[in-house]
This record gives C-alpha cells, sequence and structure tokens, in this order.
C-alpha cells in the first residue's frame, strides 16, 4: 500500500543518541516518541528500529510519522534523550556532541523533498542517510585511516556522498560509513551488484552507493594489505525498506513496531 493510499505524507527520522549499555533509557527515549504532551499516543507515528551499539554506547533510533507529527515526535524523544543521558559521565568511542547527535529526515512518499527540508530544518535535521559499516580483520588503527580516507567521497576517487571513519570495534578496527543520498542525471545502471541504487519520491530520482559495493571497496584495499574483513553491518533501512516498514506499521497502528518487525519483514 503507498504512502497516498493511505491519506498521509510519510517522513522518517534517524535520532542517534549517546546510550546503549543502559537500555531502559533507549526505550524511554524511543516511547518518548509516540506519546503526545497528553500521554496519548500519537495514531501517525511509529518507531521502525532501535539499533544500539555497547562499544560505542550509541544507539539509531527510527522514527516514522506523518509530516504533520514527525516534528513533535522527534523533539520529545530529543527532550526525553537530553534529561536522562547526562554528557558529563557518559563513555563511548564514537565522537558525539551531546546526549542527541545526527539528525537525518527524509521523505518516503506521499511528500515533496522541499517540503520535508521544511520540516527537518526546523528541527536542525540533515538530508538522508543509511549507515553501513564493515569490519577489517584487523586491530592497525592507521590501517583503516586509510582504508577509510580511500574511499571518503570527498577524494578524487571516492564513493560519491560516502562519508567515513575508521574505529576500534569489539577488537577490530571498523570503517564506518554514513551513505547519503544523491541526485545525479549521469548515472544509469542500478541494481543490487552495480554501484549504485536507486528510489524515487514523487518522481523525483535518488541514488546511494550500494552496501555491497561499499563492501567490495573495502574488501580489496584491505586484501592489499593481506588482510581480510569480518562482515558489514547496515544500520536501519534501505530507503524501500523503510517506506514499506513505515507504510505497514502507521497503517496497522504498531507504535512499537522494532519489537515485532523482525517476524513480519526478514
Amino acid at each position: 500500500m503507498s504512502s497516498s493510499r493511505l491519506g498521509l505524507r510519510l517522513a522518517v527520522c534517524l535520532l542517534n543518541i549517546s546510550e546503549a549499555r543502559r537500555k531502559y533509557i533507549v526505550e524511554n527515549v524511543a516511547k518518548a516518541a509516540l506519546l503526545k504532551k497528553n500521554g496519548q499516543k500519537h495514531p501517525e507515528v511509529s518507531v521502525l528500529n532501535v539499533f544500539s551499539d555497547q562499544g560505542y554506547n550509541r544507539s539509531v533510533i527510527t522514527i516514522a510519522a506523518s509530516v504533520a507529527e514527525l516534528g513533535n515526535s522527534v523533539l520529545a524523544a530529543c527532550l526525553e534523550a537530553f534529561q536522562s543521558i547526562d554528557m558529563e559521565v557518559q563513555e563511548g568511542i564514537h565522537p558525539c556532541l551531546g546526549a542527541v547527535d545526527l539528525i537525518p529526515i527524509y521523505p518516503l512518499s506521499g511528500v515533496g523533498v522541499e517540503e520535508c527540508g521544511a520540516v527537518a530544518r526546523s528541527i536542525g535535521a540533515s538530508p538522508y542517510v543509511m549507515n553501513c559499516n564493515v569490519t577489517i580483520d584487523s586491530q592497525d588503527l592507521a590501517l583503516g585511516k586509510e582504508i577509510a580516507s580511500a574511499i571518503r567521497g570527498s577524494n578524487v576517487n571516492g564513493l560519491k556522498g560516502v562519508q567515513t571513519m575508521a574505529f576500534p570495534h569489539e577488537g577490530k578496527i571498523e570503517i564506518a560509513c554514513n551513505v547519503e543520498s544523491f541526485e545525479d542525471q549521469e548515472v544509469t545502471e542500478t541494481s543490487e551488484g552495480s554501484q549504485y541504487m536507486a528510489y524515487s519520491v514523487l518522481g523525483d530520482h535518488f541514488y546511494y552507493v550500494s552496501p555491497h559495493y561499499i563492501e567490495a571497496q573495502v574488501k580489496k584495499l584491505a586484501s592489499d594489505q593481506g588482510i581480510g574483513i569480518k562482515g558489514r553491518a547496515l544500520i536501519g533501512f534501505t530507503p524501500q525498506e523503510c517506506k514499506n516498514c513505515a507504510e505497514y506499521a502507521i497503517k496497522e497502528g504498531i507504535g512499537e513496531f522494532w519489537k515485532i518487525r523482525r517476524g513480519i519483514f526478514m
């Protein structure tokens, strides 16, 4: 079912918070996004996914909502995070500016990019981003930084829209990638095995570098140094997966969708 048939214009926010080791705090932040000021549930809001990494002590909470409700929902979650997380004593490897960091927001369908952007700016957000992390079988941070630099989109031969950093993680080095969407009239080949994947919002076409391609590039660069990779982690959803989950969850009135999604869309 499309968003237009739901009668709603849907958008999604990825809320990053500086907490993963105290599960009750993470869940309280997620649940805060679902409640109005009077304590009643938002009928047009669902938390699609909660991903926590105890090593980084960071969590990513995926909030889907109608455009009319998204701003208030995200602000409620942010307020809960600020009240619950004391950055003076908080520990974690991944850099963060505060209890809440990096709030990308992007349209699904039924809402134009410009309108969604206006909502995003009202809560200090940035465009759509997907997190794709590849772990190399090494403890050499300098090597990890070299690989991250080689695929970074700001470099001449890097991957477009990909921002990268290297971190120690669970005894190995993780190449952490933020994968941003972009518009490019020259992109023609889009498939699971190609460099780019595509999706559309109200006729506007967007592209992003395939997670498989990112993994393949990291694997090649690591192999050139005589090491392998341990695996890849995709944090959250691809755009189409996100759209499908959001439409289903809001249609069915499932606010805490993250608790049941593995039994529906896996």
